[in-house]
């Protein structure tokens, strides 16, 4: 039975990462996916890979899940936060049931074929879309975010972190698989542009910064990078003022495509931000948290006090948009032992894998949709930053693996 459940075991796990965009498709699967691995867990980890958890991101992460319980409890939020508190589980969970899994490779491919599995389906479905509206749907903007497998921010996050495998997958000398790999980076910053994923290319913009720092050929690439950066700078800064013309907050005669068209970019946030930044001010030095619902009413009555446009401010309203910032979330949510908690998680993983591109980059590019989304709020978000989190810290076991 054992033999069995550890031959099962690492490909239950790996076609769990490969159809989680298709959940709303098949929905029972990856539930019975994560029973199967939570059943089978027991019989196929060994007291030695236990040993695994004795690193102090691990420690960090393990500590920041069991205040968020602690925190709810003592304030008697534990029902009301427990939505979010699960996200955070899955994550924990993933990192705990990948443990007796030891081929890294096959999982980053897994996430490779999903991306393109996710892009063929939404080409298809954009197609189709296309076909029977007898509209062209790409001047139609809010019909061809829709007709996407998944939202569009989080296939960005795919699509980034496939780019980033890929990148890292390419060998110097020529090999087969680097025509594959290369063609895949192709096509997922294709479709990111045909998609418009704006946050998705600044994140691969800053990687590409980043790997400027690291390899060879340094003294001449890293001013060069600064360079580049000062230029773009200043080209932001020239074109600043039309920017700041744009009031989102005052009335204005927007037809509804137009909003919904702002709000699936940077409207919302803007003003989630600002009313995030007024809910902070109004309760001072957050010790103790407001809870996740709590964080929500607070934001709802912002917005009904401070968006002019009737129809925006219903809609943010009904919507109950949430901070859009998995770190400010944390803090309005949690308190400020939850931020430096979760803070401390991205300083500990840091400090062990800064030496190395590739988890480097896979740091900020989860620190960077961190900052762009609540990742923790969406089943699928935690997914992904459990994957994220199982690379990174398999790195550290690594690390800490030479050293003894």
């Amino acid at each position: 039975m054992k033999i069995l459940l550890g031959a099962i075991y690492p490909y239950a796990f790996l076609l769990l990462y490969l159809i989680i965009p298709f959940d709303n498709y098949i929905r029972a699967l990856p539930n019975i996916l994560l029973v199967i691995l939570v059943v089978a867990f027991p019989f196929v980890i060994s007291k030695k890979e236990l040993s695994k958890l004795k690193t102090t991101p691990v420690i960090i992460f393990f500590s920041f899940f069991l205040f968020l319980i602690i925190n709810a409890l003592i304030f008697g939020r534990l029902e009301s936060d427990f939505n979010i508190i699960k996200k955070v589980l899955i994550a924990v969970g993933l990192l705990l049931l990948y443990i007796p899994v030891h081929d890294l490779g096959k999982l980053k491919r897994a996430i490779i074929y999903s991306s393109l599995a996710t892009i063929l389906f939404s080409i298809i479905n954009i197609i189709i879309v296309n076909n029977t509206s007898g509209e062209f749907i790409f001047e139609d903007y809010p019909t061809l975010i829709e007709s996407l497998l998944i939202d569009r921010i989080y296939l960005g996050f795919l699509s980034v972190l496939s780019i980033l495998i890929s990148y890292h997958s390419l060998r110097p000398k020529f090999l087969p698989e680097n025509k594959y790999y290369l063609a895949n980076i192709i096509v997922n910053l294709l479709f990111l542009f045909l998609i418009v994923s704006k946050i998705a290319i600044l994140i691969l913009v800053f990687v590409l910064v980043l790997r400027q720092f690291y390899g060879k050929n340094k003294k001449i690439r890293i001013p060069v990078t600064l360079l580049t950066i000062v230029l773009l700078s200043v080209i932001y800064l020239s074109v600043k003022d039309d920017l700041k013309k744009q009031n989102f907050l005052v009335s204005n005669t927007q037809t509804e495509t137009n909003f919904v068209k702002n709000t699936l970019t940077w409207d919302i946030r803007t003003i989630v931000w600002h009313c995030s930044a007024m809910v902070s001010n109004e309760i001072g030095l957050n010790l103790k948290g407001l809870g996740f619902t709590r964080t929500k009413d607070k934001l709802v009555d912002c917005y009904g006090e401070n968006i002019e446009n009737n129809s925006k401010r219903d809609k943010f309203m009904s919507e109950r948009f949430n901070t859009h910032n998995q770190f400010i979330d944390f803090y309005l949510s949690t308190g400020i032992l939850g931020l430096l908690l979760f803070v401390g998680l991205f300083v500990a993983v840091f400090l062990n894998v800064r030496k190395d591109f590739f988890a480097t980059a896979l740091l900020l590019i989860l620190g960077s949709y961190c900052f762009m989304e609540n990742v923790f709020h969406r089943q699928l978000g935690a997914y992904y930053a459990g994957f994220i989190l199982i690379i990174l810290l398999t790195n550290i076991w690594k690390i800490k693996k030479i050293k003894e």
